[in-house]
């Protein structure tokens, strides 16, 4: 799977920053009263709502009711004592959308589980297994020793709260007691399983902010710094306690981490050392909270923006997915209480993983038990129901899985054979201008944007000649949709490629695309293909389906066609006597009940006019999407996308394009129809080229691969069986 780095939109709030420790490397901490009243958490609150943050990380120093003023104050607000005041600004916070995450410090199990019930996630920072710092930087704060720090994360296991830990490298500890701490933090969370994120954080010296607020000094740095890219970074020399810290050491630890934490996020903050995309490279999986008010503990040192750290990491390949402060997999009600969940749920749904947890409602129950039989069924070529397809796409046991990827391998070798097939085709995009704006699409670019595009006629000319000369037999042609195109325009691209290649197949421009004609030119669908087909279309796309449930259509592309157009467009192609393929793509923020009715509507379709040629799954590539990015969409697995795949075969009815490449993918812009024919042998079967419409122009034994040598950007691509006819 392609690399993703994950970050989460916060703001922070120092509730305290009074604190009974006295570490020698904190310029965040206070010995004075410190405390912020109900009204100024309140404006915080709403400074975090307007900066369109999803975490409220809440810091603060440890036990600041030792102070006889700060307790006093807590007192006049209400609260016997800072825990309770912590829950209050919680519940202010998530009355507003926002997840706490506290980092609170040492806290007793009965802290930890009040606060479980207002926090999506806590943390508290091992900072180092070894009991020799107490002797130096921690001299005079007893709640860092290890012990206490490791009884805190433990109990916070135990109550199952997802949890953020870390290690703080530099601050006069030996390579070997780093590697003694990452071990600890790993037999912990093999006892419980509840850390989702490690930090590997590197000391930087501070200067002392006697008379300042640190909070005031982070929000205007990182003001700052996101406005103009430029960071005033101070360069302090190393306190004679600490040790200095490489960039090898660090690329070493994260090593180690992978190695000792499988499966657990990996973070390193990308503002206290420019080394941060090297130890991306090495395997650092997650950069924190970007805080728009900066870093309230090293406040001179702001985070860069999300935008100014995707388009780093786009250098590097790597793309950057938006997270909440609790992970994915933490996101049920066996990890997180009802009323955080209600707020996700709420607010932001597209976050929770698809096992059934509730992203929407379901509007019937799923049954478990309705998959032995409807497998059963489907191998035979009965019709499932939507509540059989529900439960299909929902299963998740893994020999229940295997059934149906069986039943429905064996479907595909009574129904199409044993013969794979593909077709030598080029796709050609005229133009990526459009005015949609689908959340999902890294193809389409606003007119003005310096990404836009519009294919010269003379480029088309030669794309064309290039594409007859690879052999190809179909040109695949679509684009955006152009504000200034006519009718006229998409006829004359058909017009001209007939004239270059008359023997290629035309298949061409998406249902979007003729609903488009059709709004442009007054013309109903069946006169607008009447005229595409004397220009020269061959058949149509069935794209632009997305999930055929107009729920699902709202979410993701409010301005694009509802299902009912997008059905009468593909109803007038088959009236027009041009046929079509069917596109699907999931893996997004569909729920199994929506995928069941979109198969629903494209097999009663099919029963109708019966002009689909394929069924054309697409898994969302979400790496370079806005709705990856702000949704914390992951890309689906293997086992899932096969077995998404499995059911769509078994649901009654299945082949590539540069739009996917665009989004992220990373299976390049082409296939050779050699590799095509050896992807099909090494599964034991034989491979054939066919046309558009399933003529069958070649065959190649296991064995005998086709010749192909032009480095050209054509693509094949192999299709299973058509739809059944």
């Amino acid at each position: 799977m392609r690399r993703r780095v994950t970050f989460s939109r916060n703001a922070t709030l120092s509730l305290s920053r009074t604190c009974q420790c006295y570490c020698k490397y904190c310029a965040f901490a206070t010995h004075k009263a410190h405390l912020y009243a109900p009204d100024e958490v309140d404006a915080q609150l709403e400074q975090a709502v307007r900066r369109r943050a999803k975490e409220l990380l809440i810091l603060t120093g440890e036990r600041p009711e030792v102070d006889p003023q700060v307790a006093a104050r807590l007192r006049e607000y209400g609260h016997e004592d800072f825990t309770s005041y912590v829950v209050w600004a919680c519940e202010r916070a998530l009355e507003r959308g926002l997840l706490p995450h506290t980092n609170l410090g040492v806290l007793s199990r009965e802290d930890l589980a009040r606060l479980r019930e207002v926090t999506a996630s806590q943390g508290l920072m091992l900072e180092s297994i070894s009991e020799r710092l107490m002797q130096t930087v921690h001299a005079g704060s007893p709640t860092k020793h290890p012990a206490r720090r490791l009884e805190t994360i433990r109990a916070a296991g135990e109550l199952k709260i997802p949890f953020t830990s870390g290690i703080l490298v530099g601050i006069g500890e030996t390579e070997e007691e780093r590697i003694a701490s990452l071990e600890a933090l790993a037999a912990v969370h093999a006892e419980h399983g509840h850390l989702q994120e490690v930090i590997l954080q590197n000391f930087v010296p501070h200067e002392r902010y006697y008379g300042r607020e640190p909070a005031e000094i982070a929000d205007a740095a990182a003001r700052r710094y996101w406005t103009t890219g430029i960071g005033e970074q101070p360069d302090l020399p190393l306190p004679a306690w600490a040790c200095e810290v490489t960039i090898e050491d660090m690329v070493r630890l994260v090593g180690e981490a992978r190695r000792l934490l499988p499966g657990v996020g990996i973070q390193v903050p990308p503002n206290l050392a420019d080394w941060w995309p090297e130890l991306v490279r090495a395997g650092a999986t997650d950069l924190g909270g970007l805080s728009a008010n900066g870093d309230h503990i090293s406040p001179e040192h702001p985070f860069p923006s999300p935008t100014q750290v995707r388009r780093r990491l786009e250098r590097d390949g790597v793309a950057l997915t938006e997270r909440l402060c609790v992970y994915p997999r933490y996101i049920d009600a066996e990890w997180v209480s009802q009323g955080v969940l209600d707020t996700i749920r709420q607010a932001y749904w597209s976050f929770i993983p698809r096992r059934g947890s509730g992203r929407t409602e379901a509007p019937f129950a799923i049954n478990a038990g309705l998959v032995g039989p409807a497998v059963e069924r489907a191998r035979h070529g009965g019709a499932l129901s939507r509540e059989e397809l529900t439960a299909l796409f929902a299963e998740t046991r893994p020999e229940a899985v295997e059934a149906i990827r069986v039943a429905a391998d064996e479907l595909r070798a009574e129904l199409a054979g044993e013969t794979v097939t593909f077709v030598v085709n080029r796709n050609i995009n005229m133009s990526n201008v459009c005015t949609v704006g689908c959340a999902f699409c890294g193809f389409g670019q606003g007119r003005r944007s310096p990404e836009a595009y519009d294919v010269s006629r003379e480029d088309f000319v030669t794309r064309v000649e290039e594409a007859v000369a690879f052999g190809a037999t179909e040109l695949c042609m679509q684009s955006g949709i152009h504000p200034a195109w006519g009718l006229e325009d998409y006829l004359g691209w058909l017009r001209l490629a007939k004239a270059v290649a008359p023997q290629l197949h035309l298949h061409a421009y998406s249902p979007m695309e003729i609903a488009h004609m059709c709004d442009i030119s007054g013309l109903p669908p069946a006169e607008v293909f009447a005229q595409l087909a004397a220009a020269g279309l061959g058949s149509t796309p069935g794209t632009a389906a997305e999930v055929l449930h107009d729920g699902v259509r709202e979410r993701i592309s409010p301005n694009k066609l509802p299902v009912a157009r997008w059905v009468e467009i593909i109803e007038a192609s088959h009236r027009a006597g041009l046929r079509s393929t069917s596109t699907v793509m999931f893996g997004h923020i569909e729920e199994p009940w929506e995928l069941a009715e979109h198969l629903r509507v494209v097999r009663e379709l099919q029963e109708r006019t019966g002009g689909i040629t394929e069924f054309v799954p697409l898994s969302f590539i979400p790496f370079h999407t806005l709705l990856g990015r702000t949704h914390g969409i992951e890309e689906l697995s293997r086992e899932e996308n096969l077995k998404h795949t499995a059911v769509f075969r078994l649901g009654g009815t299945l082949m590539e394009e540069n739009i996917s490449r665009l989004a992220g993918s990373y299976h390049g812009v082409r296939l050779e129809p050699g590799d095509l024919a050896a992807a099909a042998h090494r599964a034991g079967r034989p491979a054939a080229e066919r046309t558009t419409l399933y003529d069958l122009r070649a065959h190649y034994p296991v064995g005998v691969l086709p010749e192909s040598d032009l480095d050209l950007e054509a693509v094949g691509a192999a299709a299973l069986a058509p739809v059944a006819a």
